[in-house]
This record gives C-alpha cells, sequence and structure tokens, in this order.
C-alpha cells in the first residue's frame, strides 16, 4: 500500500472484501461499528431522483460538455469523443451478486442509466475499488469497448469479456482511435491505493490526462492531497477542465482530500476550470452529504466562473481556448 497513507491511526479491517478505506485510519469522530452500521445496515429505501437529467445526444462535437452521473461516473463528449469514467450505477457497491450486495447503498440516483447514454468510445477507470470499478455497471456496455484501466486490473475485465484493455502505469500512455479521431490518454500519479480484497495490494491507481488536438480534459479519479498534481502545469498546454473528487475524507483524509485541497490542487495544476466528483452518491463518511458541495463553492467563492457545476447530473460546457 502507498506510504502516503499509514498513521498513527488505530488498525482494523472493515470487512475482507470491502476494503474501501486504507489500514490505518485516525478515528475521530466515528467508531468501527457506527461505520459498518451506516454503510451496510442503511434502512433508507429507494435513492432520491437526482435534481438534473442531462440530454447528451444534444451536446455539440464541437465542444467538451459532459455531466456528473453519479459519484466518479462522468459522461463526457470532449470534441465529439465519448468518454465514460469510474462507471457505478448500481443500488450498492460491494461484494455479492445484485441485489444480494453487501456494501454502501446509494443515496441518489444516476442522473442517466447505462440504456439512456450514447455509446462510448472508452472507458476509463481510476482504480479497482468497489465504488469505482463495479464490474455489474461495466457488464451493461459492449464488452467490444476500448478500455483505459490501471496497472495490474485487466484480469478484473478479461473475465467479464472485455478484451479492448490498455493497462497504464503512471506516466503511461495510450491512443485510442475513434470515429472522431484520436483521444490520447497519459496516467498520472494520485495519493490513494489499489487493492480491491485482502491480498491484492499491487493493484494500480491512476488519475488521467486526456488529450485532444490543444485541449486537456484531467480526471483524477481518487486521490488525497498531494504535491505532484503541481507537476501537471504545462503554460504551453492548460488543463482545460478537472474532474476532482471532494468527498469522503472524514476521517479518510489521508485517502480523499477535502474539497479546498481539491480546489488547492486543480489551481497547481492550472487547471481552468473545475467539477467535482465522489460526493452527493455514497455514504462513505462521517460528513454530511450535502458539506463537500456547500465548501466547494466556498472555497471558488472568488472565481464562481471556473466552478462549472456542482450537483449530480447537471450539464457543464467548457468555454474553449482558441487554437494556437
Amino acid at each position: 500500500m502507498d506510504g502516503s497513507l499509514k498513521s498513527s491511526g488505530f488498525r482494523f479491517r472493515l470487512l475482507p472484501a470491502l476494503d474501501f478505506f486504507p489500514q490505518r485510519v485516525p478515528f475521530q469522530r466515528m467508531t468501527r461499528w457506527r461505520m459498518i452500521r451506516q454503510m451496510l445496515f442503511d434502512g433508507r429505501g429507494k435513492p432520491l431522483p437526482p435534481a438534473h437529467r442531462p440530454v447528451p445526444a444534444s451536446w455539440r462535437d464541437d465542444a467538451i460538455t459532459g455531466s456528473v452521473l453519479g459519484h466518479s461516473t462522468v459522461f463526457l463528449n470532449f470534441l465529439g469523443v465519448q468518454v465514460l469514467t469510474d462507471p457505478v450505477f448500481s443500488r450498492r457497491v460491494g461484494l455479492g451478486v445484485p441485489p444480494f450486495v453487501l456494501g454502501p447503498k446509494r443515496y441518489h440516483a444516476p442522473a442517466l442509466g447505462p440504456r439512456e447514454l450514447p455509446k462510448p468510445d472508452v472507458i476509463v477507470l481510476s482504480h479497482a475499488h468497489f465504488d469505482h470499478f463495479d464490474v455489474w455497471s461495466l457488464r451493461k456496455f459492449d464488452r467490444r469497448t476500448p478500455v483505459v484501466t490501471a496497472r495490474a486490473t485487466a484480469d478484473l475485465l478479461r473475465c467479464h469479456g472485455f478484451h479492448q484493455i490498455h493497462e497504464l502505469d503512471w506516466g503511461q500512455t495510450a491512443t485510442i482511435a475513434t470515429r472522431h479521431g484520436p483521444l490520447t490518454i497519459t496516467a498520472f500519479e494520485v495519493a490513494h491505493w489499489g487493492a480491491r480484497m485482502m491480498r491484492d495490494d499491487h493493484r494500480g491507481y491512476n488519475g488521467y490526462l486526456l488529450t485532444r488536438g490543444n485541449h486537456t480534459v484531467a480526471f483524477a479519479g481518487d486521490t488525497a492531497y498531494t504535491p505532484a498534481f503541481a507537476r501537471l502545469k504545462d503554460p504551453t498546454r492548460p488543463i482545460d477542465l478537472m474532474l476532482m473528487p471532494i468527498g469522503a475524507y472524514d476521517p479518510w483524509i489521508r485517502a480523499h482530500c477535502n474539497p479546498e485541497q481539491a480546489a488547492d490542487m486543480a489551481r497547481q495544476a492550472g487547471a481552468r476550470t473545475f467539477v467535482p466528483i465522489h460526493h452527493e452518491t455514497f455514504k462513505l463518511s462521517a460528513e454530511a452529504m450535502d458539506e463537500p458541495a456547500a465548501r466547494v463553492r466556498a472555497a471558488f467563492a472568488k472565481e464562481p466562473h471556473r466552478l462549472l457545476a456542482v450537483s449530480v447530473g447537471e450539464t457543464f460546457r467548457v468555454p474553449l481556448r482558441p487554437a494556437a
């Protein structure tokens, strides 16, 4: 496991196959059993409906347009190339076969379901945690779809019939050919960990730079605060959009950045605009469900034009820079 996640906190395993959190965490406001009860035995009924429903069929192919469908699932029309990140549409995520899954229950329903989306040109997976790499959601898509994924995770895809798999480690690049032209995807360093079960901490965990011509979108996946984002800054090719996680930080701050840290890392990377992910969907931590959104709005209060969307299902469009 990544050394950045080590602390002197209490050591425990939540459940062998629900290893959403690092082995060592500081217990400040929660107990182990409160977390287990909250995640696994939530008595709520159906997920709340999303406040917004995007219409991807209306998005133009000469723009960068997208929507966060829930958690870290983003559907993006990147100058004509349709990109889907970390697709998770299940009611619960964790160990089991739907509907018998042991894990956190969804708080908000997806803004759109798999059958309501245009066919993606590529699926991008940041790491193998159940709330990002949901095989039951992936199985709803054409198995011929190219998939870009982290180091040592291809086995989780092959057994479900996917065969156009590009495994990347930090600094490695894949180019995906599409009918609208090539999409270049480069993995970059984040501060997280990749184990899905108890004994597979060899699996990787990535953020990604997606590049089309002179334009770049960054998808950070899952990360704690790290100075690695400052190394992404390139004055000759600024990042047009940063998709950045903002939730599940209390008490998991060594694995998940808070909204202020997310905003700071995006600024350090030179990102022109920002859309938050990883909030409003699963109850994974102690902070209130609406706290990350409120804090990220406050973090951009002096530059609101950079914060393009916050709520699940909102459609955002990135103002394009003129060609160099």
